[in-house]
This record gives structure tokens, sequence and C-alpha cells, in this order.
């Protein structure tokens, strides 16, 4: 299980709770998200790949860009 770091156009909490909803769609697939909505960075704990996570996050709409693996 990793936590990937992504970058998302988010400029309210109507944003990251768009964030949430998708991500949540997963179930158990994501073990936790954390939104730090100031630096537009979503902190993502799971095993699926970054690729997928990219996919899903980007259904919201927003640009959202892969930062990488947070140790």
């Amino acid at each position: 299980m990793a936590v990937h770091q992504f970058k998302v156009e988010m400029t309210c909490t109507g944003c990251s709770g768009a964030v949430e909803r998708v991500l949540g769609k997963l179930k158990e697939k994501v073990e936790k998200v954390e939104i730090d909505l100031d630096n537009k960075t979503v902190f993502v704990t799971s095993a699926l790949s970054a690729d997928e996570l990219l996919e899903t996050i980007k259904k919201t709409g927003k640009e959202t860009s892969y930062v990488g693996v947070k140790n």
C-alpha cells in the first residue's frame, strides 16, 4: 500500500468534496484520503496504481497531476 500525492486545482470545499466523492466510490480499494485545500494537494493511501487514481480524480473535471509517492 502506497501513499500517492496529487496536485488538484481545488478552490473551495466543494472542489475537495468532489474529490472525496469520486475516490469514495472506489470503496475498499482506497484506505485513506487526505486533502490539503490550501496547498491544492491530495494524498491517497491505496494499493491501486497512480494511473488508476489519477483517472479517478480527473473525473471531477479538475486539472490534476501526479506528484509521486510520499515516504
